[in-house]
């Protein structure tokens, strides 16, 4: 396993980040411990969950289900880089009219707590905003996590679905109070969604954070299954039919190279310099052991060209992209 410094931090890791949302409503807890118990054993020490995990009624299941894993002992818990994240509603009703999603300073600190509680730790690695919250200052954002991060509980600062200028915004109000800001952006790319060209992952790059890629095959339909009758969930929705000239071609070229289809697709997306990991996120073990051969592939230029022209992206970041 190779690994990379997180943005501008001097924190360390895998080049691949194990997500943890299947964990509950997709996998079993004992499946769960084994992948998570494989993924350390592959030098994998990146693990990406939420407090929202869990499905709708069950809020918090797959982040107590890490922390039952952890109290298994064994360093686990030492070994592992943990990012967890904040926004959504957690359903609680102590929280009376501040209920519901959003990034108040009372909600970060009362759903920090939870994580940690459910997590059984007592700090967070990587605690990160789930969305932009339009309703709340920076002067508020940055006051409750210097807070945290001075209290010990959270190490870094990420974000997730943010803006190009959101980002830019963040951390300029972040030096402004002398705050390493944001070391992450956690953001949907991939091959059929490259639209963080445009500004995301060179705002991102620039200002020193670390880009994780959700969703890096698509909700399946760049996995190997897409275009067969049992294909990815995603592919029975209708997108299959919109996408399908570009995955017959895709799945040609794949074949052309010697390489499975969710391969290649994670594979392009680690060939982008602006990227630090990309989040897989296996349901069984099986799928977990598949993942590990990416980072052992590279894409020459003959290869990336042809993705290009199969799923073109904007070409260049704004404004050359639309403009001289």
């Amino acid at each position: 396993m190779k690994y990379s410094y997180l943005g501008k931090s001097g924190l360390k890791v895998s080049q691949l980040c194990l997500g943890t949302m299947n964990f509950g409503p997709e996998t079993e807890e004992k499946e769960a411990f084994r992948i998570m118990d494989a993924a350390l054993d592959a030098g994998i020490n990146f693990f990406d969950t939420a407090n929202v995990y869990g499905g709708q009624e069950r809020r918090g299941w797959t982040e107590e289900i890490i922390g039952r894993w952890f109290q298994q002992g064994g360093g686990r818990r030492e070994k592992v880089v943990l990012a967890t994240k904040v926004y959504g509603d957690m359903f609680d009703e102590q929280d009376g009219p501040n209920s519901g999603s959003g990034l108040s300073a009372y909600k970060i600190r009362r759903h920090l707590e939870g994580s940690l509680k459910r997590l059984q730790t007592d700090h967070i690695e990587l605690y990160q905003m789930h969305h932009i919250d339009r309703n709340v200052s920076w002067e508020e954002l940055w006051g409750a996590f210097e807070i945290l991060v001075s209290q010990g509980k959270a190490g870094y600062i990420g974000s997730s679905n943010f803006a190009g200028w959101h980002i830019a915004v963040a951390q300029a109000k972040a030096k402004e109070r002398h705050f390493l800001g944001l070391v992450s952006e956690q953001h949907l790319y991939n091959l059929l969604e490259r639209t963080p060209e445009l500004e995301v992952l060179p705002a991102s790059k620039e200002l020193g954070l670390g880009v994780i890629p959700w969703s890096p095959l698509a909700g399946g339909l760049l996995g190997r299954n897409a275009l067969s009758k049992t294909g990815a969930r995603s592919a029975r929705s209708g997108k299959l039919e919109q996408h399908r000239s570009q995955l017959e071609q895709f799945s040609a070229l794949c074949k052309e190279l010697g390489e499975h289809e969710d391969q290649v697709a994670l594979a392009w997306v680690l060939a982008n310099p602006a990227v630090t990991a990309p989040i897989i996120g296996p349901r069984t073990i099986e799928q977990f052991e598949d993942s590990l051969r990416v980072t052992e592939i590279v894409l020459d230029e003959a290869a990336l060209k042809k993705l290009d022209e199969i799923f073109p992206g904007p070409g260049k970041p704004a404004p050359e992209a639309y403009a001289w």
